[in-house]
């Protein structure tokens, strides 16, 4: 074994230890590690020295607060996106391409039903999950990107596929599950997707929502909500898990769209998750059209939090890729599609930057974020910390914008600036050691 790889190797059997002593009651050992990560990923720290090659991941952005987050739900979301760095660092590592580095970090954070992308993805508002993605290849500004698809259990390899595979940059909905059975990609059950604490977070945005739009009780009376019902009325009852979902798309013919149950009529709240539990659910008051829609809040820990997940890379050979995924938004309707499957304003790509975003989609969409960060990067020569910060700190600040991007450079500088007081964020280099941090302060 040639010397230069025994303090790479030195330090992940460390790593290994670490973790699996972790289990048996390192606590303080843990926190201690916590707190040096968060130090050194601080949003003021200065730039970080250039590397010959590594790779940054996020996993969403908004208010991330200490107190609402558990001390086994923060090391289990730490161990996820150690994970994801270490599969994207395990690809650069063996001289990988950018792009396969990207696409196996954001798949082990699809898989994790810690982040709202993949199996963790919120639901919409007729309670059905639908997952958005894009990836970038910086050197040949190839890219390929899906929208409002249900049956794809890692929609970043499809927004690969549609990049490789077809003339296309973007695929939606039933289109673009019929090109994955083309591609011999298996669609899943849609009960794959389903997570308690999502379901219980759409119930919580529907609740809110029917409190918004309840009329004003007459003066001397209590509201609504708490009047008792009329008598031989049945009262309401809580959206709870109930009868299966409708049947899932059923694998067709290749070329042939997959047979995907009809939507819900537009204002239609989800009856049914699912699951097959029991329970008798009831229909939610209608919405009215052009009612706003607001980020959801976190089930869990009630913080407000945009769900995304992303990775951008610099391999060994100096080529950069980027690449995001999405559950979007909680109780989003009308087939809504956000920033992270959009080229240029959540996803993009050079020769000279890589850009992956989360925060509130539609200023991302209007400001075309991550190719305004390229592009200061390019045309005024800005260093990519600067051209990042001013984006997300002045521009959108301005907008009224919320988030966060992670970036890199072609000579290895990162980039991890966010207006909201967390991000999921790390970061991993050559030396092979994870860094994870998610507040604004250590």
């Amino acid at each position: 074994m040639s010397p230069s790889f025994s303090p790479w190797l030195h330090r992940s059997l460390l790593a290994s230890t670490a973790l699996l002593l972790a289990p048996m009651g390192c606590a303080t050992s843990s926190q201690a590690g916590a707190a040096r990560d968060e130090a050194a990923l601080r949003t003021d720290a200065p730039p970080r020295v250039k590397p010959k090659w590594g790779l940054v991941i996020h996993g969403g952005a908004g208010v991330i607060s200490r107190e609402n987050l558990t001390p086994e739900r923060e090391a289990a979301m730490r161990a996820a996106l150690t994970e994801a760095l270490q599969a994207g660092h395990a690809v650069l590592a063996k001289g990988g391409r950018s792009l396969d580095a990207v696409t196996a970090a954001i798949r082990v954070l699809e898989d994790s039903p810690y982040f709202n992308a993949g199996k963790g993805a919120v639901f919409n508002h007729d309670g059905v999950n639908e997952l958005d993605a894009a990836v970038m290849d910086g050197k040949t500004r190839m890219a390929g990107a899906v929208a409002g698809v249900r049956h794809i259990q890692n929609p970043i390899d499809l927004a690969r596929l549609v990049m490789e595979k077809s003339p296309h940059v973007m695929m939606v909905g039933d289109g673009a599950e019929a090109f994955a059975q083309s591609q011999g990609m298996p669609l899943v059950d849609a009960k794959y997707f389903y997570t308690e604490e999502r379901w219980q977070g759409l119930q919580r945005a529907l609740e809110q929502e029917r409190a918004k739009q309840a009329p004003p009780a007459p003066q001397g009376q209590p509201p609504a909500s708490q009047q008792p019902p009329t008598q031989g009325a049945t009262p309401a009852q809580p959206l709870t898990p109930g009868q299966p979902s409708p049947t899932p798309a059923q694998p067709s013919a290749p070329g042939q769209p997959p047979t995907t149950p009809a939507p819900s009529s537009p204002g239609q709240a989800p009856t049914t998750p699912p699951p097959s539990n029991q329970g008798q659910p009831a229909t939610p008051a209608q919405p009215q059209p052009g009612s706003s829609l607001t980020p959801g809040v976190d089930p869990i820990t009630g913080d407000h939090k945009f769900g995304t997940v992303g990775a951008v890379a610099l391999d060994q050979e100096g080529n950069l890729a980027a690449g995001t995924s999405t559950g979007g938004m909680t109780n989003k309707r009308f087939g809504r599609v956000g920033d992270s499957p959009i080229i240029g304003a959540g996803t993009y790509a050079d020769e000279r930057c890589a850009v992956s975003a989360t925060g509130h989609g539609e200023f991302f969409i209007r400001y075309t974020v991550a190719r305004d960060i390229c592009a200061r990067v390019e045309y005024q020569d800005l260093p990519l910390p600067e051209a990042a910060n001013y984006v997300i700190h002045d521009v959108l600040v301005k907008a009224g914008g919320e988030g966060g991007v992670i970036a890199m450079d072609r000579q290895g500088h990162v980039a991890m600036p966010f207006n909201s007081s967390g991000m999921y964020r790390g970061y991993i280099g050559e030396d092979g050691t994870p860094t994870v941090a998610i507040f604004q302060q250590p």
